[in-house]
């Protein structure tokens, strides 16, 4: 597979993009973002560019590829509705709209949330930005699922890129163990993550939404 990885900086996709270098299937991978990665494999390509909502100027470096990981993402904690629905639904709407006009047959996956609201009703914001992501991507003309991980667990060095985030996530490493014992659906790690991406890129899935649970079983096919 040659993948386009969107988000190669957060926790998730520092956890896809680990899977992507490990994983024998994939040949290539394009990482586009806004600032670089300060990594180097042979497989991994990066490209920068500011401004995800309008990607013309480099459209012709997105074609041939298979699939499109999409992992970028930021929480909606201090942001009105219209600068969310920028990062969340502009960003991956330009790009989704881009790759099924160049690639109709390509696979979009999409990293959302547990919780997201499929009828763009609900009393919560984020919730209802992410389900109106969700809902345009799946009418586009390509293959696309939605992700939707609970307590996302990150190992082998992952970390958020939002001090907080990190700290918050250091002093719950103990509870991810017990959490894993009792509500073992509720928590994914970024490993698996990044493994159930790929299954699905690769083979597809009889879901289009994954929820935690689905997305643990793909990351072992």
């Amino acid at each position: 597979m040659k993948v386009i990885l969107f988000g190669a900086t957060g926790m998730v996709g520092q956890g896809v993009l680990r899977e992507c270098l490990l994983d024998p299937r994939v040949t290539e991978v394009l990482a586009v973002g806004r600032t670089p990665l300060q990594r180097s494999d042979a497989k991994l390509t990066e490209l920068i560019h500011s401004d995800l909502t309008n990607l013309e100027s480099i459209e012709d470096r997105l074609t041939g590829y298979d699939t499109c990981l999409f992992c970028l993402g930021t929480s909606s904690v201090g942001m009105d509705e219209p600068d969310y629905t920028r990062v969340t639904y502009d960003y991956a709407m330009s790009v989704g709209r881009t790759l099924a006009r160049l690639s109709p047959d390509s696979t979009f996956v999409y990293v959302s949330g547990a919780g997201t609201d499929s009828t763009e009703q609900g009393r919560s914001m984020w919730a209802r930005v992410k389900g109106k992501t969700e809902n345009d991507l799946l009418a586009l003309p390509f293959s696309a699922y939605m992700f939707r991980p609970g307590i996302i667990q990150p190992l082998h060095g992952v970390q958020s890129k939002t001090r907080l985030y990190r700290t918050a996530y250091t002093a719950a490493t103990p509870l991810f163990f017990v959490l894993k014992r009792v509500a073992p659906n509720l928590v994914v790690t970024t490993d698996q993550i990044g493994a159930a991406m790929l299954a699905v890129a690769a083979n597809g899935a009889a879901k289009r939404v994954l929820e935690s649970s689905d997305i643990r079983a793909a990351s072992r096919q």
